[in-house]
Protein backbone atom coordinates (compact mmCIF):
# COMPACT_ATOMS: atom_id res chain seq x y z
CA UNK A 1 0.00 0.00 0.00
CA UNK A 2 1.19 3.50 -0.71
CA UNK A 3 2.25 5.84 2.08
CA UNK A 4 2.68 9.57 2.40
CA UNK A 5 6.17 9.91 3.68
CA UNK A 6 9.62 9.67 2.21
CA UNK A 7 10.87 7.98 5.35
CA UNK A 8 9.96 4.54 4.04
CA UNK A 9 12.43 4.98 1.20
CA UNK A 10 15.48 6.54 2.80
CA UNK A 11 17.91 3.96 4.19
CA UNK A 12 18.19 4.45 7.93
CA UNK A 13 21.49 4.42 9.72
CA UNK A 14 22.62 0.85 10.28
CA UNK A 15 19.52 -0.50 8.52
CA UNK A 16 21.93 -2.70 6.56
CA UNK A 17 24.92 -2.96 8.92
CA UNK A 18 28.16 -3.91 7.20
CA UNK A 19 31.22 -5.45 8.70
CA UNK A 20 34.52 -3.85 7.64
CA UNK A 21 35.23 -6.92 5.50
CA UNK A 22 31.83 -6.64 3.80
CA UNK A 23 32.48 -2.98 3.02
CA UNK A 24 35.86 -3.85 1.56
CA UNK A 25 34.33 -6.61 -0.55
CA UNK A 26 31.70 -4.26 -1.95
CA UNK A 27 34.17 -1.49 -2.65
CA UNK A 28 36.73 -3.82 -4.15
CA UNK A 29 34.18 -5.32 -6.51
CA UNK A 30 32.81 -2.06 -7.89
CA UNK A 31 35.36 0.71 -7.45
CA UNK A 32 35.83 0.66 -11.18
CA UNK A 33 34.07 3.67 -12.65
CA UNK A 34 30.29 3.35 -12.24
CA UNK A 35 28.30 5.20 -14.85
CA UNK A 36 24.52 5.26 -15.10
CA UNK A 37 24.11 6.13 -18.74
CA UNK A 38 20.68 7.74 -18.61
CA UNK A 39 19.26 8.78 -21.97
CA UNK A 40 17.23 11.98 -21.80
CA UNK A 41 14.33 12.72 -24.13
CA UNK A 42 11.64 15.39 -24.02
CA UNK A 43 8.18 15.36 -25.59
CA UNK A 44 6.81 18.45 -27.32
CA UNK A 45 4.63 19.15 -24.26
CA UNK A 46 7.70 19.37 -22.00
CA UNK A 47 7.54 15.91 -20.39
CA UNK A 48 11.08 14.73 -19.63
CA UNK A 49 11.92 11.04 -20.02
CA UNK A 50 14.96 9.30 -18.53
CA UNK A 51 15.68 5.77 -19.69
CA UNK A 52 18.35 3.31 -18.61
CA UNK A 53 18.40 -0.19 -20.04
CA UNK A 54 19.54 -2.83 -17.53
CA UNK A 55 18.80 -6.42 -18.63
CA UNK A 56 20.44 -8.02 -15.58
CA UNK A 57 17.03 -9.02 -14.16
CA UNK A 58 13.62 -9.44 -15.84
CA UNK A 59 12.11 -6.47 -14.00
CA UNK A 60 11.51 -2.82 -14.66
CA UNK A 61 10.82 0.24 -12.51
CA UNK A 62 8.47 2.89 -13.82
CA UNK A 63 8.58 6.20 -11.96
CA UNK A 64 6.89 9.57 -12.35
CA UNK A 65 8.44 12.44 -10.40
CA UNK A 66 6.66 15.79 -10.16
CA UNK A 67 8.58 18.96 -9.35
CA UNK A 68 6.15 20.01 -6.69
CA UNK A 69 6.41 19.57 -2.95
CA UNK A 70 5.83 21.62 0.16
CA UNK A 71 8.34 24.26 -1.08
CA UNK A 72 5.78 25.12 -3.78
CA UNK A 73 2.94 25.70 -1.34
CA UNK A 74 1.92 28.91 0.41
CA UNK A 75 0.23 29.79 3.71
CA UNK A 76 -3.36 28.68 3.49
CA UNK A 77 -2.71 25.54 1.43
CA UNK A 78 0.15 23.91 3.35
CA UNK A 79 -0.03 20.13 3.15
CA UNK A 80 -1.78 20.08 -0.24
CA UNK A 81 1.14 18.27 -1.92
CA UNK A 82 0.97 15.37 0.50
CA UNK A 83 -2.84 15.38 0.51
CA UNK A 84 -2.80 15.21 -3.26
CA UNK A 85 -0.56 12.15 -3.17
CA UNK A 86 -3.41 10.44 -1.35
CA UNK A 87 -5.96 11.79 -3.82
CA UNK A 88 -4.07 10.18 -6.72
CA UNK A 89 -5.22 6.78 -5.48
CA UNK A 90 -8.90 7.74 -5.28
CA UNK A 91 -9.70 6.70 -8.84
CA UNK A 92 -10.15 8.19 -12.30
CA UNK A 93 -12.63 7.95 -15.16
CA UNK A 94 -11.63 4.33 -15.79
CA UNK A 95 -10.43 3.29 -12.31
CA UNK A 96 -12.31 2.99 -9.05
CA UNK A 97 -10.89 4.01 -5.65
CA UNK A 98 -7.75 1.98 -4.82
CA UNK A 99 -8.18 -0.02 -8.06
CA UNK A 100 -4.83 1.26 -9.35
CA UNK A 101 -2.99 -0.50 -6.52
CA UNK A 102 -5.02 -3.70 -6.83
CA UNK A 103 -4.26 -4.02 -10.55
CA UNK A 104 -0.51 -3.51 -10.09
CA UNK A 105 -0.34 -6.01 -7.23
CA UNK A 106 -2.43 -8.57 -9.14
CA UNK A 107 0.15 -8.40 -11.94
CA UNK A 108 3.09 -9.18 -9.67
CA UNK A 109 4.13 -5.58 -9.06
CA UNK A 110 4.77 -3.38 -6.07
CA UNK A 111 4.02 0.32 -5.84
CA UNK A 112 4.37 3.29 -3.57
CA UNK A 113 4.40 7.06 -3.51
CA UNK A 114 6.03 9.73 -1.38
CA UNK A 115 5.98 13.47 -0.87
CA UNK A 116 8.91 15.58 0.29
CA UNK A 117 9.71 19.26 0.60
CA UNK A 118 10.82 19.30 -3.06
CA UNK A 119 8.87 16.67 -5.03
CA UNK A 120 6.03 14.17 -5.19
CA UNK A 121 6.90 10.79 -6.71
CA UNK A 122 5.07 7.65 -7.78
CA UNK A 123 6.55 4.33 -8.81
CA UNK A 124 5.82 0.76 -9.77
CA UNK A 125 8.29 -2.15 -9.83
CA UNK A 126 7.03 -4.87 -12.14
CA UNK A 127 7.89 -7.84 -14.34
CA UNK A 128 9.29 -6.65 -17.66
CA UNK A 129 6.19 -7.49 -19.70
CA UNK A 130 4.01 -5.27 -17.49
CA UNK A 131 5.74 -1.96 -18.28
CA UNK A 132 2.95 -0.78 -20.59
CA UNK A 133 0.39 -1.57 -17.90
CA UNK A 134 2.09 0.77 -15.40
CA UNK A 135 2.49 3.44 -18.06
CA UNK A 136 -1.16 3.25 -19.09
CA UNK A 137 -2.44 3.40 -15.51
CA UNK A 138 -0.17 6.32 -14.53
CA UNK A 139 -1.18 8.27 -17.64
CA UNK A 140 -4.85 7.58 -16.96
CA UNK A 141 -4.83 9.05 -13.47
CA UNK A 142 -2.62 11.93 -14.57
CA UNK A 143 -5.14 12.93 -17.22
CA UNK A 144 -8.46 11.82 -15.71
CA UNK A 145 -8.11 11.89 -11.93
CA UNK A 146 -11.45 11.77 -10.14
CA UNK A 147 -11.57 14.89 -7.99
CA UNK A 148 -14.75 15.47 -6.02
CA UNK A 149 -15.80 16.66 -2.60
CA UNK A 150 -16.32 13.14 -1.27
CA UNK A 151 -12.74 12.11 -2.11
CA UNK A 152 -11.36 15.33 -0.64
CA UNK A 153 -13.31 14.94 2.59
CA UNK A 154 -12.25 11.30 2.97
CA UNK A 155 -8.54 11.83 2.34
CA UNK A 156 -8.42 15.05 4.35
CA UNK A 157 -9.42 13.11 7.45
CA UNK A 158 -6.91 10.37 6.66
CA UNK A 159 -4.13 12.95 6.46
CA UNK A 160 -5.27 14.75 9.60
CA UNK A 161 -5.18 11.43 11.45
CA UNK A 162 -1.72 10.75 10.03
CA UNK A 163 -0.55 14.16 11.25
CA UNK A 164 -1.93 13.44 14.72
CA UNK A 165 -0.22 10.03 14.86
CA UNK A 166 3.16 10.97 13.38
CA UNK A 167 3.57 14.50 14.73
CA UNK A 168 1.22 15.53 17.51
CA UNK A 169 1.30 12.23 19.44
CA UNK A 170 4.90 11.28 18.67
CA UNK A 171 7.59 11.93 21.29
CA UNK A 172 9.42 14.70 19.42
CA UNK A 173 7.40 15.50 16.28
CA UNK A 174 6.19 18.87 17.53
CA UNK A 175 9.71 19.88 18.60
CA UNK A 176 11.07 19.20 15.12
CA UNK A 177 8.11 21.06 13.62
CA UNK A 178 8.86 24.07 15.82
CA UNK A 179 12.56 23.88 14.96
CA UNK A 180 11.88 24.35 11.24
CA UNK A 181 9.22 26.99 11.85
CA UNK A 182 11.72 29.08 13.80
CA UNK A 183 14.83 28.41 11.74
CA UNK A 184 13.15 29.52 8.48
CA UNK A 185 11.35 32.85 8.43
CA UNK A 186 11.38 33.38 4.64
CA UNK A 187 11.49 30.03 2.86
CA UNK A 188 8.62 27.50 2.64
CA UNK A 189 10.78 24.87 4.34
CA UNK A 190 9.39 26.47 7.50
CA UNK A 191 6.18 24.40 7.36
CA UNK A 192 5.94 20.60 7.53
CA UNK A 193 5.30 18.42 4.48
CA UNK A 194 2.13 17.12 6.10
CA UNK A 195 0.93 20.71 6.54
CA UNK A 196 -0.62 22.72 9.36
CA UNK A 197 -3.90 21.30 10.63
CA UNK A 198 -5.75 24.61 10.26
CA UNK A 199 -4.82 24.67 6.55
CA UNK A 200 -5.79 21.04 6.02
CA UNK A 201 -9.23 21.74 7.47
CA UNK A 202 -9.81 24.64 5.09
CA UNK A 203 -8.51 23.20 1.81
CA UNK A 204 -11.20 23.40 -0.86
CA UNK A 205 -11.95 21.40 -3.96
CA UNK A 206 -11.07 24.51 -5.96
CA UNK A 207 -7.60 24.52 -4.31
CA UNK A 208 -7.13 20.90 -5.35
CA UNK A 209 -8.28 21.44 -8.94
CA UNK A 210 -5.88 24.36 -9.35
CA UNK A 211 -3.02 22.40 -7.82
CA UNK A 212 -3.76 19.41 -10.08
CA UNK A 213 -3.82 21.58 -13.19
CA UNK A 214 -0.49 23.28 -12.54
CA UNK A 215 1.50 20.77 -10.48
CA UNK A 216 0.57 17.62 -12.37
CA UNK A 217 1.24 18.96 -15.84
CA UNK A 218 3.53 17.08 -18.25
CA UNK A 219 6.04 19.93 -18.33
CA UNK A 220 6.39 19.64 -14.55
CA UNK A 221 7.18 15.92 -14.54
CA UNK A 222 10.01 13.47 -15.17
CA UNK A 223 9.25 9.90 -16.25
CA UNK A 224 12.01 7.42 -15.39
CA UNK A 225 12.25 3.86 -16.78
CA UNK A 226 15.04 1.55 -15.65
CA UNK A 227 15.39 -2.19 -16.17
CA UNK A 228 14.90 -4.88 -18.77
CA UNK A 229 13.14 -3.08 -21.64
CA UNK A 230 13.85 -1.66 -25.09
CA UNK A 231 14.27 2.09 -25.15
CA UNK A 232 12.77 2.83 -28.56
CA UNK A 233 9.64 0.81 -27.82
CA UNK A 234 9.26 2.50 -24.43
CA UNK A 235 9.58 5.98 -25.97
CA UNK A 236 6.88 5.11 -28.49
CA UNK A 237 4.58 4.09 -25.64
CA UNK A 238 5.31 7.25 -23.65
CA UNK A 239 4.40 9.33 -26.71
CA UNK A 240 1.22 7.29 -27.15
CA UNK A 241 0.02 7.74 -23.57
CA UNK A 242 1.36 11.20 -22.70
CA UNK A 243 2.04 13.03 -25.95
CA UNK A 244 -1.45 14.59 -26.26
CA UNK A 245 -1.44 16.12 -22.76
CA UNK A 246 -1.30 19.91 -22.64
CA UNK A 247 1.50 21.80 -20.85
CA UNK A 248 0.60 24.33 -18.16
CA UNK A 249 2.17 27.36 -16.54
CA UNK A 250 4.93 26.26 -14.18
CA UNK A 251 4.25 25.82 -10.48
CA UNK A 252 5.28 28.85 -8.47
CA UNK A 253 8.79 28.73 -7.05
CA UNK A 254 9.40 29.88 -3.47
CA UNK A 255 8.94 33.66 -3.25
CA UNK A 256 12.27 34.18 -1.50
CA UNK A 257 15.42 32.40 -0.42
CA UNK A 258 16.13 32.29 3.29
CA UNK A 259 18.16 35.26 4.45
CA UNK A 260 21.39 34.57 6.35
CA UNK A 261 20.87 33.97 10.06
CA UNK A 262 22.66 36.53 12.20
CA UNK A 263 22.42 35.14 15.68
CA UNK A 264 21.29 32.05 17.55
CA UNK A 265 17.56 31.40 17.89
CA UNK A 266 16.26 29.53 20.93
CA UNK A 267 12.89 28.18 21.95
CA UNK A 268 11.40 25.89 24.59
CA UNK A 269 8.59 23.41 24.08
CA UNK A 270 6.56 22.17 27.04
CA UNK A 271 5.41 18.57 26.81
CA UNK A 272 4.62 15.64 29.06
CA UNK A 273 7.82 13.62 28.98
CA UNK A 274 10.03 11.50 31.20
CA UNK A 275 13.18 12.68 29.44
CA UNK A 276 14.78 15.96 28.48
CA UNK A 277 16.00 16.60 24.95
CA UNK A 278 17.14 19.30 22.57
CA UNK A 279 16.92 19.57 18.79
CA UNK A 280 19.14 21.98 16.88
CA UNK A 281 19.41 22.97 13.24
CA UNK A 282 22.22 24.62 11.28
CA UNK A 283 21.52 26.16 7.88
CA UNK A 284 23.45 24.30 5.18
CA UNK A 285 23.62 24.51 1.36
CA UNK A 286 21.39 22.85 -1.24
CA UNK A 287 22.00 19.70 -3.27
CA UNK A 288 24.15 21.28 -6.01
CA UNK A 289 26.74 22.63 -3.57
CA UNK A 290 29.97 20.57 -3.24
CA UNK A 291 29.96 21.16 0.53
CA UNK A 292 27.20 18.54 0.76
CA UNK A 293 29.79 15.75 0.74
CA UNK A 294 32.09 16.97 3.54
CA UNK A 295 28.93 17.52 5.61
CA UNK A 296 27.94 13.91 4.98
CA UNK A 297 31.37 12.79 6.16
CA UNK A 298 31.03 15.00 9.25
CA UNK A 299 27.74 13.28 9.99
CA UNK A 300 29.41 9.84 9.77
CA UNK A 301 32.33 10.79 12.00
CA UNK A 302 30.08 12.19 14.71
CA UNK A 303 27.15 9.80 14.82
CA UNK A 304 27.19 6.92 12.35
CA UNK A 305 27.38 3.61 14.16
CA UNK A 306 28.71 2.39 17.48
CA UNK A 307 32.26 3.53 16.79
CA UNK A 308 31.17 7.13 16.20
CA UNK A 309 32.16 9.95 18.53
CA UNK A 310 28.65 10.71 19.78
CA UNK A 311 27.90 7.06 20.54
CA UNK A 312 31.14 6.48 22.41
CA UNK A 313 31.01 9.76 24.32
CA UNK A 314 27.31 10.07 25.14
CA UNK A 315 25.40 6.83 24.64
CA UNK A 316 27.93 4.23 25.74
CA UNK A 317 28.81 6.27 28.85
CA UNK A 318 25.15 6.63 29.83
CA UNK A 319 25.01 10.40 29.32
CA UNK A 320 22.39 10.18 26.59
CA UNK A 321 19.72 7.79 25.41
CA UNK A 322 20.45 8.96 21.88
CA UNK A 323 22.68 11.57 20.21
CA UNK A 324 22.68 12.07 16.46
CA UNK A 325 23.51 14.29 13.53
CA UNK A 326 20.84 14.02 10.83
CA UNK A 327 21.23 14.82 7.14
CA UNK A 328 19.67 13.18 4.10
CA UNK A 329 21.95 11.13 1.83
CA UNK A 330 22.10 11.66 -1.94
CA UNK A 331 19.75 12.00 -3.76
CA UNK A 332 17.41 12.97 -0.91
CA UNK A 333 19.34 16.09 0.13
CA UNK A 334 17.18 19.23 -0.12
CA UNK A 335 16.98 21.23 -3.33
CA UNK A 336 17.38 24.60 -1.58
CA UNK A 337 19.54 25.33 1.47
CA UNK A 338 18.11 23.30 4.34
CA UNK A 339 19.03 22.22 7.88
CA UNK A 340 21.65 19.90 9.30
CA UNK A 341 20.08 18.67 12.53
CA UNK A 342 21.80 17.76 15.77
CA UNK A 343 19.81 16.31 18.64
CA UNK A 344 20.33 14.56 21.93
CA UNK A 345 17.98 12.87 24.40
CA UNK A 346 19.38 13.00 27.91
CA UNK A 347 19.57 9.94 30.12
CA UNK A 348 17.57 10.17 33.37
CA UNK A 349 19.28 12.47 35.83
CA UNK A 350 21.50 14.18 33.24
CA UNK A 351 20.70 17.92 32.95
CA UNK A 352 19.93 18.77 29.36
CA UNK A 353 21.95 21.99 29.57
CA UNK A 354 25.07 20.06 30.52
CA UNK A 355 24.54 17.52 27.76
CA UNK A 356 24.02 20.22 25.14
CA UNK A 357 27.24 21.95 26.21
CA UNK A 358 29.13 18.67 25.85
CA UNK A 359 27.69 18.09 22.36
CA UNK A 360 28.94 21.50 21.19
CA UNK A 361 32.34 20.73 22.69
CA UNK A 362 32.48 17.51 20.65
CA UNK A 363 31.72 19.50 17.50
CA UNK A 364 34.40 22.07 18.39
CA UNK A 365 36.95 19.24 18.25
CA UNK A 366 36.07 18.66 14.61
CA UNK A 367 36.33 22.39 13.89
CA UNK A 368 39.78 22.36 15.48
CA UNK A 369 40.84 19.43 13.29
CA UNK A 370 41.05 16.96 16.18
CA UNK A 371 40.12 13.88 14.16
CA UNK A 372 42.27 11.58 12.10
CA UNK A 373 42.50 10.12 8.64
CA UNK A 374 41.20 6.78 9.91
CA UNK A 375 37.89 8.30 10.97
CA UNK A 376 37.55 10.06 7.64
CA UNK A 377 38.45 6.90 5.72
CA UNK A 378 35.76 4.98 7.62
CA UNK A 379 33.22 7.69 6.81
CA UNK A 380 34.12 7.63 3.11
CA UNK A 381 33.85 3.84 3.02
CA UNK A 382 30.45 3.99 4.66
CA UNK A 383 29.12 6.66 2.30
CA UNK A 384 30.44 4.86 -0.75
CA UNK A 385 29.25 1.40 0.28
CA UNK A 386 25.77 2.67 1.12
CA UNK A 387 25.39 4.37 -2.25
CA UNK A 388 26.78 1.39 -4.17
CA UNK A 389 24.45 -1.01 -2.37
CA UNK A 390 21.53 1.18 -3.41
CA UNK A 391 22.64 1.04 -7.02
CA UNK A 392 22.25 -2.73 -7.04
CA UNK A 393 18.50 -2.23 -7.54
CA UNK A 394 16.85 -0.83 -10.65
CA UNK A 395 14.46 1.02 -8.33
CA UNK A 396 17.20 3.05 -6.63
CA UNK A 397 18.94 3.73 -9.94
CA UNK A 398 15.72 5.27 -11.20
CA UNK A 399 15.15 7.15 -7.98
CA UNK A 400 18.65 8.60 -8.00
CA UNK A 401 18.40 9.77 -11.61
CA UNK A 402 14.88 11.12 -11.25
CA UNK A 403 15.47 13.06 -8.03
CA UNK A 404 18.72 14.60 -9.28
CA UNK A 405 16.86 15.66 -12.44
CA UNK A 406 14.06 17.23 -10.39
CA UNK A 407 16.21 18.86 -7.72
CA UNK A 408 19.37 19.78 -9.61
CA UNK A 409 18.20 19.77 -13.21
CA UNK A 410 20.84 17.18 -14.05
CA UNK A 411 20.41 13.43 -13.68
CA UNK A 412 24.12 13.10 -14.56
CA UNK A 413 25.02 14.29 -11.07
CA UNK A 414 24.36 10.73 -9.92
CA UNK A 415 27.62 9.80 -11.65
CA UNK A 416 29.61 12.29 -9.55
CA UNK A 417 28.59 10.96 -6.12
CA UNK A 418 31.32 8.33 -5.71
CA UNK A 419 34.12 10.63 -6.91
CA UNK A 420 32.94 13.38 -4.58
CA UNK A 421 32.84 10.99 -1.65
CA UNK A 422 36.32 9.73 -2.46
CA UNK A 423 37.66 13.28 -2.78
CA UNK A 424 36.68 14.47 0.71
CA UNK A 425 39.70 15.62 2.74
CA UNK A 426 40.21 16.33 6.43
CA UNK A 427 40.53 20.01 5.52
CA UNK A 428 37.12 19.86 3.81
CA UNK A 429 35.47 18.44 6.92
CA UNK A 430 37.17 20.96 9.18
CA UNK A 431 36.22 23.82 6.84
CA UNK A 432 32.50 22.98 6.62
CA UNK A 433 32.31 22.50 10.38
CA UNK A 434 33.83 25.94 10.88
CA UNK A 435 31.57 27.52 8.28
CA UNK A 436 28.16 26.04 9.10
CA UNK A 437 28.24 24.63 12.64
CA UNK A 438 28.53 27.96 14.41
CA UNK A 439 26.31 29.48 17.10
CA UNK A 440 25.15 32.40 14.94
CA UNK A 441 23.81 29.87 12.39
CA UNK A 442 22.10 27.73 15.01
CA UNK A 443 18.47 27.29 16.08
CA UNK A 444 17.74 25.24 19.22
CA UNK A 445 14.45 23.92 20.60
CA UNK A 446 14.61 22.37 24.06
CA UNK A 447 11.98 20.01 25.42
CA UNK A 448 10.81 21.13 28.84
CA UNK A 449 9.02 18.23 30.57
CA UNK A 450 5.80 19.05 32.39
CA UNK A 451 3.30 17.03 34.40
CA UNK A 452 -0.06 15.87 33.02
CA UNK A 453 -1.70 18.41 35.34
CA UNK A 454 0.34 21.26 33.84
CA UNK A 455 -0.42 19.95 30.36
CA UNK A 456 -4.17 20.17 31.03
CA UNK A 457 -3.81 23.93 31.60
CA UNK A 458 -2.28 24.48 28.15
CA UNK A 459 -4.27 24.70 24.93
CA UNK A 460 -4.33 21.46 22.90
CA UNK A 461 -2.23 21.13 19.74
CA UNK A 462 -3.66 19.84 16.47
Amino acid sequence: MYVGSVSCLVPKKNQYPLTPHAEDDILGAVMQKIILDFQRDTLSNGLKILTLEDPSHPIVTYQVHFATGSRNERPGITGISHLFEHMMFRGSKKLGPEEFARIIQANGGTLNAFTTIDNTSYFENLPTDKLELAMRLEAERLENLRLNQESLDTEREVVRSERKLRTVNSPFGLLIEQLFAIAFDQHPYQWPVIGWDHDLRKLTLENCLDYYRRGYAPNNAVVVIVGDFKREKALTLVEQYYGHLKPQNHVEAPPAQERPQRGEKRSFYKKVSQLEAFFAGFHCPGIRDPDVFPLLALNHILSHGKSSRFYLRFVKTGRAVEAQVEVDPPPFWSMDPGLLQVYAIAAPGVPIGDLEKEVWEAIEEIKDGRFDEGELAKAKRGLTASFIMGLQSVFFKGLAGGLYEIKAGDCGMVNTVLDRCEGITTEDVKRVAQRYLVADNRTVVTLQPITPEENERLDPVE
